[in-house]
């Protein structure tokens, strides 16, 4: 399986870290030892002083699809949830300013974690992400702002890579990305839902 990310997918985001509005899908893979496996801690890298957290809604893919059609797109989604992905923004600021690719700084191990799948296929197009650190909300968006639509994006996806059963996407986070520190905790809801807990050490 492979976990394919899309950035830059909400403008208030885009503007947050004072990057530009896309034309098409910013891609970006992590592998899958990126996976931070159920009920462990998020520990931070002794590398980074600067950790983010990034909620957003994930996809994961129920059948193979090559070059996918928009309107049949969501017939490819068996499962829905939310899930973080933690960036280390100290190393990914040195890294773009050479020109460099990023994937350290959003591809080291532990830095996908995912919440609980909710089987089915999506019935909407209006689902609310949230994460609370410490009980505070501190990120709160709508996939109805998405740039781009998860159709676009699982159409787009599938021109450059097979999606394959168990492949998982997430699709962006939306603004109020910022530093995690040991001791917080993290909890993740998909409308109202918590489906993602963990502690940061």
């Amino acid at each position: 399986m492979k976990i394919i990310c899309i950035g830059r997918n909400y403008a208030d985001h885009a503007e947050e870290l004072g990057n530009q509005i896309p034309d098409d899908p910013v891609v970006f893979c992590k592998p899958d030892s990126s996976i931070l496996q159920p009920r462990n801690p998020f520990v931070i890298p002794p590398w980074s002083k600067e950790i983010h957290h990034e909620i957003e809604l994930l996809l994961r893919i129920g059948r193979v699809g090559k070059y996918i059609d928009k309107k049949h797109a969501l017939s490819y989604i068996d499962a829905i949830t939310v899930g973080i992905d933690f960036t280390a923004r100290d190393l990914q600021k040195k890294l773009k300013e050479k020109g460099l690719p990023w994937e350290k700084s959003k591809g080291f191990d532990g830095s996908a974690a995912i919440g609980k799948w909710v089987p089915g296929s999506l019935k909407k197009k209006n689902y609310q992400i949230t994460l609370l650190k410490n009980n505070l909300i501190i990120q709160n968006g709508n996939t109805s702002q998405f740039i781009f639509s998860i159709e676009e994006i699982i159409s787009h996806i599938s021109k450059f890579f097979t999606l394959k059963t168990g492949d998982v996407i997430f699709t962006g986070t939306p603004p109020g990305v910022g530093p995690i520190t040991a001791g917080d905790q993290l909890e993740g809801h998909l409308d109202g839902k918590s489906l993602l807990s963990l502690n940061i050490r």
